[in-house]
């Protein structure tokens, strides 16, 4: 578990991170140099899942060495799938990082949603969404190292 006090919005218990794939984690299906060594290390203290529609169809074999659930969603209303899932895990208590339209609602949902520019972009909708936005998923990672750089963004 991860624990995040921010002044002015009470403490985070964060059990679940959920992860976007395709445009968050991977550029082009393949995981960003960096991920697969943040994600292991992660996964000893929280839960760590990945979402995903797997659009170049590459995801299975690119985590499969990861201490991570993987979850491809099917097509239509995947928005509302991601949402479904984080919901089920407990919205109140996941950390979710995506960049895309259909990412918007788990952005939205989460205990603290954060958006993610790379080279894919990042969709209007999901920067409306999302409490943090970062410029590389590489930035996630970090906050979660050093959480009082969460707690300096977020706090009221």
């Amino acid at each position: 578990m991860i624990h995040i006090n921010i002044p002015g919005a009470g403490e985070k218990q964060i059990h679940h991170l959920v992860f976007d794939y395709n445009g968050t984690i991977a550029i082009d299906g393949v995981l960003i140099p960096g991920v697969r060594e943040a994600l292991q290390s992660l996964s000893g203290r929280v839960a760590c899942h990945v979402i995903t529609a797997d659009t170049f169809g590459f995801v299975t074999q690119q985590v499969s060495d990861i201490d991570c659930d993987v979850v491809i969603i099917s097509p239509g209303d995947q928005a509302r799938q991601k949402q479904q899932f984080i919901a089920a895990l407990g919205a109140d208590q996941t950390l979710c990082a995506g960049n895309g339209v259909n990412d918007v609602l788990m952005l939205k949902q989460a205990a603290i949603g954060i958006a993610v520019l790379q080279e894919e972009g990042l969709a209007a909708g999901a920067l409306a969404a999302a409490d943090l936005v970062v410029k590389d998923i590489l930035d996630v990672f970090a906050l979660l190292d050093t959480r009082e750089r969460i707690m300096a963004t977020l706090r009221n």
